[in-house]
């Protein structure tokens, strides 16, 4: 019964990542798919440069909220001990939560609701480790925001705030000497989920390479 709950919750996970919040909010506000717009991507960042600010956010929000309740939400369906034996220091209810956290991603990045075409997974997986790895995630959103403000490329941004992670992880064990309970193992899912997210930004640093990325126009307005 364990393993089958712990299924259920990886999969129950999946399917609230996979919610399509940009091409839902793109249709009801405007009435078009936010795909065939922009750069084509099925998340908040072209919905930004498509419809603006406010929707683009909208989506963002509600793109990490799938990863937040991911880890507080679903995971605590579960009951009982791990059906596997946990050599890692993690307690089974924080593995659970990684678990349903990265279910939540890889639901956003390949959604079933949209031909398993979705966004890139930076939101989802933000919500989710907003949740577990809180300090290092506020770093990285700072040096997000830094990058985004400087270059106006969020892209870029987005890169190097999934680069950030693992690094302030590393960062604050190894040379800040701060006791993160199950550094060893959350390190290795912290590396995962960065390359992932990397991963699926492929395209963009193409267009980065070759000059031609899109910047952000923090003054033209949206019709």
């Amino acid at each position: 019964m364990t393993m089958i709950n712990l299924l259920a919750i990886a999969v129950t996970s999946y399917l609230l990542g996979s919610i399509p919040n940009s091409i839902i909010l793109s249709k009801m506000a405007k009435g078009i798919d936010i795909r065939e717009h922009g750069s084509g991507n099925a998340g908040g960042t072209n919905v930004i440069r498509v419809l603006g600010f406010k929707l683009g956010l909208s989506v963002i929000f509600l793109d990490a909220l799938k990863g937040a309740l991911a880890v507080i939400v679903i995971a605590r369906l579960f009951s009982g001990s791990m059906p596997f034996n946990n050599l890692t220091p993690f307690d089974d209810f924080t593995l659970v939560q990684i678990i349903a956290g990265i279910s939540a991603v890889v639901g956003h990045i390949w959604t079933i609701f949209a031909g398993f075409k979705g966004g890139k997974g930076i939101a989802t997986a933000l919500g989710m480790l907003l949740i577990i790895i809180t300090i290092d995630m506020l770093i990285a959103v700072g040096v997000f925001l830094i990058v985004v403000s400087i270059s106006r490329y969020i892209s870029l941004g987005s890169i190097s705030a999934a680069i950030t992670v693992p690094l302030a992880l590393f960062a604050r064990e190894n040379i800040f000497h701060v006791n993160i309970p199950g550094y060893h193992i959350l390190l290795p899912f912290i590396i995962i989920i960065s390359l992932l997210v990397i991963l699926t930004h492929r395209e963009n640093i193409t267009r980065l390479l070759k000059g031609n990325e899109s910047k952000l126009n923090f003054t033209k307005k949206k019709k």
